[in-house]
């Protein structure tokens, strides 16, 4: 019969797992939007930004390899935020898409719960794959419909954020702010959530010690 409970990577392990699907879907295609921005102008970046999220798309799917839901996330972005802006060729558009996406993101959080498919548990199998026992549990489902509505607040705390930085301020100022506001938002959301994930789980004795045997 198989068990609810799993014995989680440490904090290390389950760090060096973010790093690559992070690194592909965010901070990748952002660092070379800013290079490519000074070297060849707005449209070459979105451009270069475009083909490098689809690029590791492909060849993750050419490999046999799980795409994370991060990547997909930022090149299905991508592509709507390149066509929408290049058929009306305005920058602005290009920079207000994300927030308007953020909403959209949002939405999609806030959505998932009454649905019962809470999208953070299906973000939170790219770094942390659980059993099927495990994820099923009572607990386990409650924790991931918290947290789901956890994250539809951050996004929408970044919409309003960036689009407040977008209408206020020129575009190297909000391309820095923005990115930074983003990330310590993100940063504070991933510390509450993986603080009450172990919280949550240990109160309900779903988590191994990491002294006990698997099988005890």
């Amino acid at each position: 019969m198989p068990t609810a409970t799993f014995q989680p990577p440490s904090l290390r392990a389950l760090a060096r797992n973010a790093v690559t699907p992070v690194m592909e879907g965010v901070f990748v295609p952002l660092a070379l939007f800013y290079l490519f921005m000074w070297i060849v102008g707005i449209w070459g970046a979105i451009a270069v930004a475009l083909i490098w999220s689809w690029g590791a798309v492909i060849y993750r799917m050419a490999r046999g390899e799980r795409v994370s839901g991060l990547l997909l996330l930022t090149a299905l972005g991508m592509t709507v935020r390149t066509v929408l802006s290049v058929s009306t060729q305005s920058v602005f558009v290009y920079f207000l898409q994300p927030t308007l996406g953020t909403v959209v993101l949002a939405g999609a959080f806030l959505f998932s719960v009454p649905a019962g498919r809470p999208l953070a548990a299906r973000l939170a199998e790219d770094f942390l794959p659980m059993p099927d026992a495990f994820r099923a549990h009572p607990a386990v489902r409650r924790y991931f419909l918290r947290i789901t509505l956890l994250w539809a607040l951050v996004q929408l705390a970044n919409a309003a954020l960036g689009f407040w930085l977008l209408v206020s301020q020129p575009v190297p100022v909000f391309l820095a702010a923005k990115t930074v506001g983003t990330l310590v938002l993100t940063a504070i959301a991933i510390g509450v959530s993986t603080f009450a994930f172990f919280r949550s789980m240990r109160f309900h004795g779903l988590l191994h010690s990491r002294s006990e045997p698997i099988g005890a």
